[in-house]
């Protein structure tokens, strides 16, 4: 039974929002993962909210870029919390994909942004930064994890090694020194005394 339920406005976010369901799968929490769009299936995105209580759900992770009204509009059918993740455009900025414009047209995911953070009185939605569905799938198991002895403790886990691997990196870098750490980061040979390259 799944505790979390991603849900995007179109699969063009798939590939990045298959982030959360690797993170939430390596909590060991249960994810259900679909399609539906707030302005072209109005219908299934009721039918999706309603359900959600009686599927066993109780964190909502909503995607959508653009207008970006999908959690807004889940947050108005459910009392599950949602979480918001605004995504930007798929292609880079300035290509022809975007009719040449410099990626003004889809404003590089800040109009997906304002649209999920700025909710009326009333109707709440926590937001992530665009394209963020890993913090997404990690504020979910933040949520659960207050009902979770378990997965509290996993979560501490997690985060006394992101803090022992900024201490293991501050290590290197003291050891390695700029050039060293940044030879070994990209796995390339420094160059040595002996070379002749310009050094500055």
């Amino acid at each position: 039974m799944p505790s979390v339920s991603i849900v995007m406005g179109s699969d063009s976010d798939l590939e990045r929002m298959a982030e959360a369901e690797r993170v939430l799968k390596e909590f060991g929490v249960g994810v259900e993962v679909t399609i539906a769009s707030a302005h072209r299936s109005p219908e299934l995105v009721r039918e999706y909210a309603q359900g959600l209580k009686a599927r066993g759900v109780k964190v909502v992770i909503a995607a959508a870029g653009g207008a970006a009204h999908l959690a807004g509009v889940i947050a108005s059918l459910t009392v599950l919390p949602v979480i918001g993740v605004p995504m930007g455009p798929t292609v880079p900025a300035g290509s022809a994909a975007l009719g040449g414009f410099g990626g003004l047209g889809v404003m590089s995911g800040l109009d997906a942004l304002l649209s999920t953070v700025q909710m009326p009185s009333g109707v709440p939605v926590a937001c992530v930064a665009v394209n963020g569905a890993k913090n997404a799938a990690l504020l979910a198991v933040r949520i659960l994890a207050l009902c979770d002895e378990d997965l509290e403790a996993k979560l501490m886990t997690y985060m006394h090694d992101q803090s022992e691997e900024v201490k293991r990196k501050a290590e290197q870098l003291r050891d390695l020194g700029v050039e060293g750490y940044l030879a070994k980061k990209a796995r390339v040979r420094p160059h040595g005394p002996d070379e002749t390259s310009p050094r500055h």
